[in-house]
């Protein structure tokens, strides 16, 4: 068994079958994110002492980006459904109980919409966790250097891996813009506060701690 960052990889058979199936389909810049995600939420968890399940969660990082990419990327639905979509269907094939597919889904869907993961179960607010660790730097300063170091070498992000994570949800997203539909209230801002400024996504990952 794999042990980064102290972390154990989880290595049952299911938890290969996704390890396979991420390589298989997705980007190696996808692929390492996601693993890194499964890392860096790992580490949340221990660090605000959770209890959670290491496969779900894995599960979870593994297809929380599966959504960006064919054949799961569908017509109509935004990325995220997507990835929770296929991550189900992965867990009904593997005899998975609809209680911890319900988590999974729910992680996978919930991964982009902050304030809201951190107060439902751990699995959920683990895998947003490690999101927003790796792509915009949230917490950073609560891992260790050490921590860290030890996660991207094992998984590097890559030159330039800023921009190529924007390229990668533009490509995902860019044919159906209609699922990009957000937040309302800042909508609801926008028109009634002049004061009110939006915070930039893209602003946010290439301000990040990260220096790369």
């Amino acid at each position: 068994m794999t042990t980064i960052a102290g972390i154990k990889i989880p290595d049952s058979m299911m938890a290969r079958e996704a390890t396979q199936l991420v390589r298989d389909t997705e980007t190696e810049l996808l692929y390492h994110h996601s693993r890194r995600v499964f890392l860096f939420g790992s580490l949340a968890g221990q660090r605000k002492q959770l209890k959670y399940d290491p496969e779900l969660l894995y599960i979870g990082a593994m297809f929380h980006d599966m959504g960006l990419v064919a054949p799961h990327s569908s017509e109509h639905e935004r990325f995220e459904v997507d990835g929770a979509n296929a991550a189900r269907d992965f867990l009904r094939r593997h005899g998975i109980g609809e209680d911890d597919i319900d988590q999974v889904w729910t992680s996978i869907a919930l991964h982009t919409t902050p304030g809201v993961p951190q107060h439902m179960k751990p699995v959920i607010a683990l895998v947003t966790a490690g999101v927003e660790m790796d792509v915009l730097g949230i917490a950073y300063d609560e891992f260790s250097e050490h921590h860290r170091e030890a996660v991207v070498h094992a998984h590097p992000r890559g030159a330039h891996f800023k921009e190529n994570i924007i390229d990668a949800f533009t490509l995902g997203t860019i044919h159906k813009p209609h699922t990009t539909f957000g937040n309302v209230k800042a909508d609801v801002l926008a028109l009634k506060d002049p004061h009110y400024h939006r915070e930039n996504f893209c602003t946010m990952i290439l301000g990040s701690s990260w220096k790369e």
